[in-house]
């Protein structure tokens, strides 16, 4: 089997992203600015719309059943826990734990090598 080739790009030369005014996170404000002046967007109105029209695709994906993915960053899909045993941690009861679904996010490999390198 030939080993798969991935192309790698450099998002760095393109991507423009500030230094959020608190030091830790980005508030919304931040983050549509963010999103506004990447996508070339004229105004943060237009990037809010964008960026939750985007949200509400992948919502209504994942409740359908989908895997998400997005490239340069992973994927998005939900996962179903089995109902299990437990133990509460302040009184050391057994309890049950009953199944549930999660959203999970696989991190990429481009993604991983770019934060953690």
């Amino acid at each position: 089997m030939a080993a798969k080739k991935t192309a790698k790009v450099d998002t760095s030369a393109k991507t423009k992203v500030t230094k959020p005014k608190n030091g830790v996170q980005f508030s919304q404000s931040e983050f549509y600015e963010c999103v506004r002046t990447n996508c070339g967007l004229d105004n943060k109105r237009i990037a809010k719309d964008v960026y939750w029209g985007f949200a509400g695709m992948i919502q209504a994906a994942l409740k359908k059943g989908y895997r998400v993915p997005l490239p340069g960053i992973g994927k998005i899909l939900v996962r179903h826990s089995k109902a299990r045993m437990g133990r509460n941690p302040a009184t050391g009861a057994i309890i049950q734990i009953p199944a549930r679904k999660r959203v999970r996010l696989t991190a990429s490999k481009a993604l991983k090598e770019a934060v953690l390198k």
